[in-house]
């Protein structure tokens, strides 16, 4: 995956709520960074502190957030302050929250990139915490870091077993110290009622992962919650923080809310998300309605409008996808062209023109993810044209089957324009690298190395991705609308179309793969690939051709 697709949340705490002028300058400093973008500031004037939240990819991030250090370094003297919030420097803790395309252990690579980057420019001590930490259980939390705040940092690093993980056992009066780390993205979700503040409250409790005062726990994992009134809207609402939204999403919340209203003869008319959300959080409320109904949706943006409409999102107010979801947010195409690149958002004339012209890329490489996904999605053209239509009724569960492998490969070609041209792009640039020493001699080898490798892994991809579509569109070529005939036999031309380009350009690149057993390994399954696309279109074309109804 390119680093455009990965997204990081950071939300550092800065231990300054009061000064407007230096709550906007740092600000500003995250904005100025390219490739991130500043989704919101939250001061607040009794704990002195202000939350900020933006989110960039991996390389992005951590520019960003060391733009608002650099700032707040200049301008915030933790001499002077004073807050309700526990803290203890003038960045407090900066987390790292993996949003899309990225795992913890990259974005554990980010804090810690980091921390020792902040350490050694403004010369502070810096701590890890939570997955990010590597010096015991004793300091994994933010409490136990913390502790002492900043009145009793001056002492505590004087303490072998507190030697910051970057930077001196140093104390900097006018800093403190910082602490980084990873979390999970938290969802702020409120669920909307008729009901009295006492009832609604009742129910957070028995959702709530801690439960009542009785210790005995409530239904939901990772789940805080509480029940409350808005007079403003003349409701009660139960206000849920989700930490970790893969064990608790934010559907089942919702139906569990639903239960336990239904039984106390409460009605619950919708629910609203307070900031943005991953689009993961929402697909996942789209596949469990799906599922429950055995629905028929394949479009992304059908999903997001499910999701939307099931759990009553709009009903305070509307929820625009392109506003309230990070993904689409960062996107320049909005949700329907996320993740996909210049090459595959342009027209085909920009594209065929590019190819066209004297430069090495968009080359075959790109043409063949072209040519693949318009084979894929010839096959997904018939289906829909069988499926729903009376005279093949009997075909319905057939069409549910075989549609939607065809569907998703060639929105997974889409990116795959790009991704060649780029992964070329990049194995250029590692070749330019200086080598005028050993250590550069190092890093351009291992560079090369790296952008040689995506160079093949890049083309094997779009190969996987064609051999999954052959079952499927065997089931349409056999079954499907016999009027679209010719539209199978042309997407079977251009899959196998594509294998062939993409094997062409795995072998071109096997060469600079220095590892001769990593190059045999992409070589035999490349071969295999190819051997069963050849099989597999004149499968096709046979059963094409002997069908006349």
């Amino acid at each position: 995956m390119s680093s455009s697709n990965k997204i990081i949340e950071c939300v550092p705490n800065f231990s300054e709520g009061r000064d407007q002028k230096v709550i906007d300058s740092i600000s500003d400093a995250i904005r100025s960074v390219p490739g991130v973008r500043l989704l919101d500031v939250d001061p607040g004037a009794s704990t002195n502190r202000t939350v900020y939240t933006f989110v960039g990819s991996p390389s992005t991030i951590v520019q960003g957030a060391l733009a608002a250090a650099r700032v707040a370094y200049q301008l915030i003297d933790m001499t002077k302050h004073k807050g309700s919030h526990p803290r203890m420097g003038a960045l407090d803790v900066c987390p790292f929250v993996p949003v899309s395309g990225v795992s913890v252990s990259e974005c554990v690579a980010v804090s810690r990139e980091f921390g020792s980057q902040l350490a050694e420019e403004l010369g502070v001590p810096v701590f890890l915490y939570g997955d990010a930490s590597v010096k015991g259980d004793y300091r994994r939390t933010m409490p136990q870091i913390r502790a002492g705040e900043y009145e009793g940092l001056s002492d505590k690093l004087q303490q072998k077993e507190w030697e910051p993980d970057y930077g001196a056992a140093t104390f900097v009066p006018r800093w403190g110290a910082t602490v980084t780390g990873v979390r999970k993205f938290l969802i702020a979700y409120n669920i909307n009622m008729i009901a009295t503040k006492e009832q609604a409250h009742r129910i957070a409790l028995n959702l709530r992962s801690q439960g009542r005062n009785d210790g005995k726990p409530g239904r939901l994992q990772h789940c805080q919650a509480i029940g409350w009134y808005l007079q403003e809207k003349n409701m009660a609402q139960i206000s849920i923080n989700l930490t970790d939204f893969d064990v608790t999403p934010i559907h089942l919340a919702y139906e569990e809310a639903c239960k336990d209203a239904a039984e106390m003869q409460l009605a619950v008319t919708g629910s609203e998300v307070v900031g943005l959300v991953p689009l993961q959080s929402l697909i996942m409320a789209a596949d469990y309605y799906i599922e429950k109904d055995k629905l028929f949706i394949l479009e992304e943006e059908h999903k997001v409008q499910l999701a939307i409409h099931r759990l009553g999102l709009s009903q305070l107010s509307p929820f625009v996808p392109n506003d309230r979801i990070i993904e689409y947010c960062l996107s320049e195409g909005g949700g329907a062209e996320r993740g996909v690149g210049p090459l595959g958002r342009g027209s085909v004339a920009q594209l065929v023109k590019g190819v066209a012209a004297r430069t090495p890329a968009p080359g075959g490489g790109s043409v063949a993810a072209t040519v693949a996904a318009l084979g894929s999605a010839l096959g997904a053209m018939v289906g829909q044209l069988t499926y729903g239509k009376r005279q093949w009724d009997a075909l319905e569960s057939r069409m549910r089957t075989c549609i939607p492998p065809l569907h998703d490969a060639a929105m997974m070609l889409l990116p795959a324009i790009d991704d060649d041209t780029d992964a070329f792009s990049d194995y250029m640039s590692a070749c330019r690298l200086s080598s005028s020493t050993e250590p550069e001699k190092e890093v351009k080898a291992a560079a090369v190395q790296k952008a040689a490798r995506t160079t093949v892994e890049v083309p094997l991809k779009v190969m996987r991705t064609v051999d999954g579509c052959w079952e499927a569109l065997a089931q349409v070529a056999s079954v499907g609308n016999i009027n679209c005939k010719s539209d199978v036999q042309v997407g079977a031309r251009c899959l196998e179309t594509g294998s062939w380009g993409a094997y062409y350009n795995v072998i071109i690149n096997l060469d600079n793969i220095e590892d001769k057993e990593e190059r045999e390994a992409f070589k035999r399954e490349a071969e295999s690939l190819l051997q069963n696309a050849t099989a597999q279109l004149k499968n096709v074309l046979d059963i094409a051709h002997k069908r006349t109804a």
